[in-house]
């Protein structure tokens, strides 16, 4: 019998949307991320840099991926998502152009600030959980995270190797394609799927906030991804000085904890996706974020403080980068999907902004364990409000 034209079954075309969409997400995090463990040293010789200032370039996309979240996840609503994340693409290939020919601090600002104005990620995560029916949302929802998650441990690795050889503007250029070819790869393997009815009324979704558990998973990313900018301000310094290593060495480090932090992840996800045990689940992965980061702020000086605390730190990171994303689509009406994650994304990169540019000026102002220990309490507050009032629906 022939079966060469036999057509997918459902759940086979789902699984090769959703690692579609997996591997368009990864390269354009891939361009983001490969900055984070080498940019606050290379801008130290750049014309007019302050802490302050390193950490504004560092953080700076967050404000315009916050500003422009809603809007485009609301576009994708009513145009379609995948034209949104080709345009979202182009822009954020310029906005890597213009930063790798920046010759100040201010320069690599600007173009930084236009790779956030490529807002994507609400479309993207509404067009997996569009071709995702329910009970298979949250592990596809996991697999859009690892994604993240193996872009950010990977770029931890080539951002260092790669500053040797083509410097940072090279890893800007780099960006670029990888854009370039986030969009061949979207445009060849994802579907063009009908827009579907948008509800009435909906404007910017803040009824939103309404649904159970949106406004804690929303308040969650922003200082998830506050803590972990504001944490980036600082640990390539830190790892230079505790460990002696110079930052085109450092990937020695990131690749065994990453590693070392997603084994500790994954048995935390199957428990999450028993249902009754996800609440469980976040909580711990808080704790972890903040003993991580408190841990790193009391053992500055000894370099297997800060290897330890990384590891728990990124174990906790990992699991929540993973999850969250899930729970949102779970927690909101299907016809306002785009505009949720739309809101949640701008919350998540509105807390990288805050944590760039406000992790910048703590540094220049305090010192290292303050700007850590700061971050560990801030994470304990949010611990402490999922514990008591913000219980989401299992």
């Amino acid at each position: 019998m022939n079966t060469s034209n036999q057509q997918p079954t459902p759940e086979q075309a789902n699984w090769r949307a959703v690692g579609a969409l997996s591997g368009v997400f990864a390269l354009r995090m891939l361009g983001i991320f490969m900055v984070f463990p080498v940019l606050a040293i290379w801008a130290e010789d750049l014309p007019d840099a302050t802490p302050a200032l390193i950490g504004l370039a560092l953080g700076v996309y967050g404000v315009t991926q916050a500003f422009f979240q809603i809007p485009m996840g609301a576009l994708s609503d009513r145009i379609g998502r995948r034209r949104v994340i080709v345009v979202g693409l182009i822009i954020f290939a310029l906005g890597s152009l213009l930063a790798a020919s920046a010759d100040t601090i201010w320069g690599v600002i600007a173009g930084r600030a236009l790779q956030g104005a490529g807002a994507i990620a609400a479309a993207i995560t509404a067009l997996v959980a569009d071709v995702t029916p329910p009970h298979l949302r949250t592990r596809s929802m996991a697999i859009i995270g690892a994604s993240i998650g193996g872009a950010f441990g990977l770029s931890m690795v080539l951002g260092p190797l790669l500053e040797g050889v083509i410097g940072v503007p090279g890893i800007f250029l780099l960006t670029a394609v990888l854009s370039v070819a986030a969009i061949a790869w979207l445009l060849l393997t994802v579907p063009n799927l009908p827009v579907k009815p948008k509800a009435e009324g909906t404007g910017l979704g803040l009824a939103l906030f309404r649904e159970p558990g949106f406004a804690g998973l929303t308040i969650g990313i922003f200082v998830l991804h506050l803590v972990l900018t504001a944490a980036f301000v600082i640990l390539p310094g830190l790892l230079r000085d505790s460990t002696g290593l110079g930052v085109s060495q450092h990937w020695q480090i990131y690749l065994p904890v990453l590693l070392a932090a997603v084994a500790g992840m994954v048995p935390m996800v199957l428990k999450a996706e028993r249902g009754t045990r996800a609440h469980g689940m976040v909580l711990l992965a808080l704790a972890q974020v903040a003993v991580g980061l408190a841990l790193m702020a009391f053992t500055i000086q000894t370099a297997w403080g800060v290897v330890a605390g990384l590891w728990v730190f990124f174990i906790g990171f990992t699991f929540m980068e993973a999850h969250l994303p899930a729970r949102v689509s779970q927690v909101v009406p299907e016809a306002q999907r785009g505009t949720a994650l739309g809101l949640y994304s701008s919350a998540q990169f509105l807390g990288a902004f805050v944590g760039g540019a406000g992790g910048g000026l703590l540094l220049g102002f305090t010192s290292l364990p303050v700007t850590l220990g700061s971050a560990a309490a801030l994470v304990a507050l949010w611990l402490a409000f999922m514990a008591t009032t913000c219980r989401p629906r299992d």
